[in-house]
């Protein structure tokens, strides 16, 4: 007897058919039997074979394998159940064919007896040489690769590639994209080796097309969709991700359809089905509720039942803020559990229970509620377990404790511990301190389970300001030096009108005490400017060395007194060939006020300040970096003039509070205001005992919809032209106008800001709209003494001559200009130019010194862009003083703001 029989891999030959080959096999009058074999493209053929009588089962000899490349033959014999001196029979062919199937190893194999000479004839799976991913835009490889389970120098089976098309249609699926197809392709290449490549066509983004509801006779469509997280696709959402379907946020909406009902009074509300439905074109979704609304109930008589000493009954049950007959209202109840449960743990009760009662009466409508707190032992805490942390010092975490080993249970305390060591910075967002169950009922252990992150800064960013033109800035800082806490810092930045450089250092907890201290050394080249001709003019160039001391003490959790004592050596200079004069008998060069202005000549000059400060801060926000809740105040007085030469009192005072309104939305207010007074004695007239550079000055960035420095006092310069009839006429385009700010020695400023929220893509990017109102002003300066020349002003020596400029022939044949005071050249007949002041005909106008509030409207962008942060802002002024300076559209990109 003999019979050969051959499957495709993957495919388990039934034993039906291979009873049909194997009955064919009968042995024909001492010639050998024919050979039946079945392969991938014969399956229907063999199936055609007429049955025939069993033949008597043969005794294997010898068992070979042929076609094996990479495998050993004993390695394949293992895999199967025949055995040399075993009988050959149909069923242990079917099963050694089944088994070879099942290893996934082979395209084609085949089993053929030869009078008990078994042939095993195999082809191998190739090798996997690589994947290739191919049409994947939205979802990177990094993404899809992980899921894959093929991989490089595995061995090649069909069920592995169906499984992982699977996995990346489930992948786009989990995107959104349900219309996503994969299409597997194999590429022959030499020595068995393959190339699976997945072409994917990702689509679009499955939307929800519509959301319908049935049953719903309260409240309309709109209304409850409003209180879905899902939103139906409109052109208005293009930033938002809500609109994209996804089922675990269809049982959510599910959630939060109950809860808006329960809050309503609706109690015996209920979603009878929920269903989306995928368009024919597998675009969108079309998502449909079935709701049923039930009767609308109202509190029934609800009181408290307090098994805690601490806690009166009748008390508690007074101050609740439900009362017998206003609709019912679940979310009500829900934050009296809460707040409950937050009082039991303020009093040391960290495992009070407190469980709302119900008895609803469908009869009347009404749903009494029962609040029981359960008894439970007051907690003392047993101990504080820090764990995670590598780097940062065990005290780092321990000192931001508000609550001690041995101390009494309390829940607030807990809670702005755990405020505490997020604002740090220094571990993972969302931490929070946990609890456990102490050795006894009575003992509580508090863990604070860090997670650390980088805390080391270096920033290197250029960029462009519609201020400052084009900015450079590196800057290295570390918030957690050697893991102590401590803060150090160097930074440099340089922009066409301001240089800087800095280096600080911050210990947060000197000596271990509860003492801040601090340091800030520094060099501050700034350059300042007017406006004449759109162009930007500099004026007086300052420049600031100096360092400052600080230190601070808290004096209750939210306060803390900060002392500081600053030294700097100022100089501040004007442009001696633009805007001095030297005209007077010792050749010395005077800052001349018709070139420059009566204050710019004040100021000119080097001095030395030495101010001490003190500042009273009060910090309540949930975050230093973006607050959505709390308060933050404080209020600085400085006193110059211990040492140096500059003498004045100034006190600043600010505020911002923060609330968060839901749904994402952030309103935030904030007030700031100063003043300063010179303490340098009598003042002559014209002048101002605080000199430019110390004054206040008020504009972009400080409220929008202004220029820099654009509100407050200032002296606009007019030019006089000479007409076509030798006239002067005077140029009032602000264009053309020399434009001086004085600044003021008072100004306040107040701003109400909402941040919008966006979809999730959009908060991934960073992006941050706001609608903002700005006002503020700046004023108080002593009026200066103001020129009006239309006819020019030829220049005197101190004697009061009149000067002239003579042109004298030099020794090497050029020219030059002398000052003289004779009218006439050497030759008496030639007449000397007279010597006038450049520009000097002109009128000069005082403004904008008036304490009514500037305001301002608009729309503002914060994006944290992948070079660095970036601000926009619309504005548009409702307000204005004559003279001030109106800016509509402004952004900053690479800098701080």
């Amino acid at each position: 007897m003999s019979g050969s029989i051959r499957a495709r891999a993957g495919e388990a030959v039934p034993a039906g058919r291979l009873a049909a080959l194997l009955l064919g096999t009968t042995m024909l009058a001492g010639l050998p039997a024919p050979v039946f074999a079945q392969s991938a493209e014969e399956g229907d053929a063999q199936q055609q074979a007429q049955p025939q009588p069993p033949a008597a089962a043969e005794t294997i000899r010898s068992i070979t394998v042929v076609g094996a490349e990479r495998l050993e033959a004993q390695t394949i014999l293992s895999y199967i159940r025949l055995r040399v001196g075993e009988e050959y029979t149909s069923t242990a062919a079917d099963a050694a064919l089944k088994d070879l199937g099942a290893t996934e190893l082979f395209s084609n194999f085949s089993i053929r007896n030869d009078a008990g000479s078994v042939v095993i004839n195999v082809t191998e799976n190739p090798v996997i040489n690589r994947i290739i991913l191919e049409g994947n835009k939205r979802l990177k490889n990094d993404k899809i690769v992980p899921e894959i389970k093929l991989s490089a120098r595995q061995i090649f089976t069909r069920s592995k590639v169906r499984a992982d098309v699977a996995r990346i249609i489930e992948l786009y699926k989990r995107q959104g994209r349900f219309a996503a197809t994969v299409e597997p392709k194999m590429v022959q290449l030499p020595q068995n080796r393959v190339d699976i490549v997945f072409e994917i066509n990702e689509g679009p983004k499955s939307k929800v097309r519509q959301i319908n509801i049935i049953g719903n006779e309260e409240f309309s469509d709109g209304e409850l969709r409003s209180e879905m997280v899902t939103k139906q696709a409109r052109w208005h959402r293009f930033f938002s991700s809500n609109t994209s379907y996804d089922p675990d946020r269809l049982a959510f909406d599910q959630q939060k359809l109950r809860q808006f009902y329960l809050t309503e009074g609706y109690a015996d509300f209920r979603v009878v089905s929920a269903v989306a439905e995928l368009t024919p074109d597998k675009r969108d979704f079309i998502i449909t509720y079935v709701v049923e609304e039930g009767d609308r109930y109202k509190f029934g008589d609800v009181s408290v039942e307090s098994q805690l000493r601490d806690f009166d009954s009748d008390r508690m049950t007074a101050n609740l803020p439900m009362k017998a007959g206003d609709w019912y209202d679940a979310k009500m109840v829900e934050d009296t559990v809460e707040q409950m449960t937050e009082l039991a743990g303020t009093f040391g009760y960290a495992f009070a229970e407190v469980q709302p009662r119900f008895d609803r009466s469908r009869e009347d409508l009404t749903m009494k509620v029962n609040f029981v707190i359960r008894d439970a032992p007051r907690v003392y805490v047993e101990r504080v377990d820090v764990n995670g942390n590598t780097l940062t010092q065990d005290k780092v975490v321990r000192r931001e404790f508000r609550i001690a080993e041995g101390d009494a249970f309390n829940s607030l305390q807990v809670k702005r511990t755990t405020a505490r060591i997020n604002s740090l910075g220094y571990f993972q967002e969302n931490f929070e301190v946990a609890q456990a169950e102490g050795s006894q009922p009575d003992r509580i252990v508090l863990e604070a389970n860090v997670e650390e992150q980088p805390t080391g800064e270096l920033q290197l960013s250029a960029g462009f300001s519609s201020l400052e033109r084009f900015i450079l800035s590196a800057s290295i800082r570390q918030r957690n030096f050697r893991g102590r806490g401590q803060t150090v810092g160097f930074s440099v930045n340089w922009s066409r009108y301001s240089r800087a450089a800095s280096v600080s250092f911050t210990e947060p907890y000197l000596f271990d005490k509860n003492i801040s201290a601090g340091v800030d050394i520094y060099r501050r080249d700034f350059n300042s400017f007017n406006y004449y001709s759109s162009n930007r003019n500099r004026t007086f160039e300052q420049s600031t060395t100096g360092f400052s001391l600080r230190a601070g003490v808290p004096l209750t959790e939210y306060i803390s007194l900060i002392g500081s004592y600053t030294l700097n050596f100022d100089d501040i200079s004007l442009d001696p060939n633009v805007y001095f004069s030297d005209f007077d008998g010792d050749g010395i060069r005077t800052c001349e006020p018709l070139y420059a202005g009566r204050y710019l000549c004040e100021a000119v000059g080097k001095r030395t300040s030495s101010i001490l400060g003190v500042s009273l801060v009060y910090n309540s926000l949930d975050s230093r970096l973006r607050p959505t809740r709390g308060s933050n105040m404080s209020l600085t007085t400085e006193f110059a003039g211990l040492g140096g030469s500059v003498k004045y009192a100034r006190v600043r005072g600010k505020a911002a509070r923060y609330w968060p309104m839901g749904s994402g939305f952030i309103f935030s207010v904030a007030a700031e205001g100063g003043a300063i007074h010179s303490l340098g004695g009598n003042e002559e007239p014209g002048t101002d005992g605080v000199i430019l550079t110390d004054r206040f000055q008020l504009g972009e960035p400080q409220i929008r919809g202004f220029d820099i420095r654009g509100v407050g006092p200032r002296v606009l310069r007019q030019q006089y032209v000479d007409d076509e009839n030798g006239d002067p006429v005077l140029i009032t385009d602000r264009k053309r106008v020399i434009d001086d700010a004085l600044g003021g020695r008072m100004y306040y400023l107040g701003r109400a800001e909402l941040e919008i929220p966006l979809g999730t893509g959009a908060r991934e990017m960073g992006l941050r709209p706001s609608i903002f109102v700005d006002a503020g002003a700046l004023f108080s300066v002593t009026r200066p003494q103001l020129q009006d020349n239309p006819n020019g002003l030829q220049q005197r020596d101190t004697d009061g001559n009149l000067l002239y400029i003579e042109r004298v022939a030099n020794t090497d044949g050029t020219f030059s200009n002398v000052i003289t005071t004779n009218p006439l050249a050497a030759d008496g007949i030639t007449a000397n130019t007279a010597s006038i002041i450049p520009n000097s005909r002109f009128k000069e106008i005082f403004l904008g010194d008036s304490a009514m509030p500037r305001v301002s409207i608009g729309i503002g962008v914060n994006w944290n862009s992948p070079f660095g942060p970036f601000r926009i802002d619309f504005s548009r002024v409702l307000r204005k003083e004559p003279g001030d300076d109106t800016k509509s559209f402004s952004f900053n990109v690479g800098t701080q703001f």
